[in-house]
């Protein structure tokens, strides 16, 4: 199981999408924060969800979700897939990106890359605990964001 890129830019050039859910219902969401490492001595990706967004339910309610990244010829598509909101639209019909069932989870055909994580804790921001200037830049009245950790335990390409 590898995975080499310069994560730095993965996450924050190039996006990522963040699906939780099964193959009859679920949800993405584009990323671009987010990080890999280790912790507990397992390799880990992090991900960050507002609690507004429609994707946060079904993180709340999966074991497992995804983190896929794609050719920069999806680009534009991860950018609609960001700005509008499952709950209003069949967003995944309307993108033209193709749905995989995975034995836990769901990524897309389209991905260069799929790591499959199982969650192994989640824990809401504190706003409070930020510098000012974070604040007053990302929490202005906007929902905070709650950090999922997930165990990698499966990387696709």
């Amino acid at each position: 199981m590898t995975f080499e890129t310069d994560i730095f830019s993965q996450f924050n050039n190039k996006w990522a999408l963040l699906t939780a859910g099964s193959a009859e219902h679920f949800n993405t969401m584009t990323i671009s924060w987010g990080g890999l490492g280790t912790l507990w001595n397992k390799p880990v990706a992090t991900v960050y969800v507002r609690t507004s967004r429609y994707t946060y339910e079904f993180m709340e309610d999966s074991d497992y979700f995804t983190v896929s990244f794609y050719p920069d010829s999806c680009k534009k598509t991860l950018g609609v897939l960001g700005s509008r909101s499952g709950r209003d639209m069949d967003k995944i019909h309307n993108s033209g990106l193709t749905a995989k069932a995975l034995e836990e989870g769901v990524t897309f055909e389209e991905a260069e890359v799929t790591l499959v994580c199982r969650k192994l804790m989640k824990q809401p921001l504190q706003t409070e605990a930020m510098p000012a200037d974070v604040q007053n830049s990302f929490y202005n009245g906007d929902a905070e964001h709650v950090m999922f950790i997930g165990e990698v335990v499966d990387i696709l390409s």
